[in-house]
């Protein structure tokens, strides 16, 4: 059975990759506003699930066609901070600004997954959830954060930060799951996949001979 990532975040594949898997990667494209803005006054999880599942749906078709038997894994993650969601930064002004309100603050990094299982290419079982870490933020200085943004580094993750990256550097400490701050939670993922009648430990690559 083929595990395949429908993402196209190399943190997500990174992880993956370490964890034990060779996943094969399809692109979703979904528009996320669009997503994010035909539901009414979501949770902080609801909405990330949502996106999950749209992206996980984005790719089934394709994924059918190229490997029939197979569990496609969609996440999406979001920061809430001081009361708001919000995604990638639009622009490096974005980010600044993003830091501008995180520096010094903390905030709830949720993560929503959505696990489908293709048998034959057709849709046999799904499971989602969702998990939030909360993340305490340092205060770098007016040039760490310019350097930071110059880097281009936040323009692509939820938040306008890493962990796992030079955003490493102004994270003081997480309370939860890492794995989900980097963008998709190991733990949930095995449940998930466990609820769809697979386990990771099959998914394993074999040791090397």
């Amino acid at each position: 059975m083929q595990f395949v990532l429908a993402s196209q975040s190399p943190a997500r594949l990174a992880l993956l990759r370490s964890a034990g898997l060779d996943p094969a990667v399809f692109v979703s494209g979904v528009d996320e506003d669009a997503v994010a803005d035909s539901l009414t006054d979501p949770a902080p999880a609801e909405l990330v699930m949502a996106l999950a599942a749209a992206k996980a749906e984005a790719v089934l078709d394709q994924v059918a066609a190229a490997h029939p038997d197979a569990v496609v894994v969609a996440c999406d993650s979001m920061l809430n901070i001081g009361g708001t969601m919000v995604g990638k930064p639009a622009d490096p002004d974005t980010a600044r600004q993003r830091w501008a309100a995180m520096a010094g603050s903390s905030g709830e990094l949720f993560t929503g997954h959505t696990v489908v299982r293709l048998d034959g290419g057709t849709r046999a079982k799904e499971a989602s959830g969702s998990m939030s870490t909360a993340v305490r933020f340092g205060t770098p200085s007016a040039a760490e954060v310019d350097a930071y943004v110059a880097s281009g580094e936040p323009l692509h993750v939820a938040g306008g930060f890493t962990i796992d990256g030079l955003g490493g550097w102004f994270v003081e400490g997480l309370n939860g799951d890492h794995t989900s701050v980097i963008g998709l939670s190991l733990p949930l993922t095995r449940r998930l996949l466990a609820e769809v009648g697979v386990s990771v430990v099959d998914l394993w690559r074999p040791p090397a001979s």
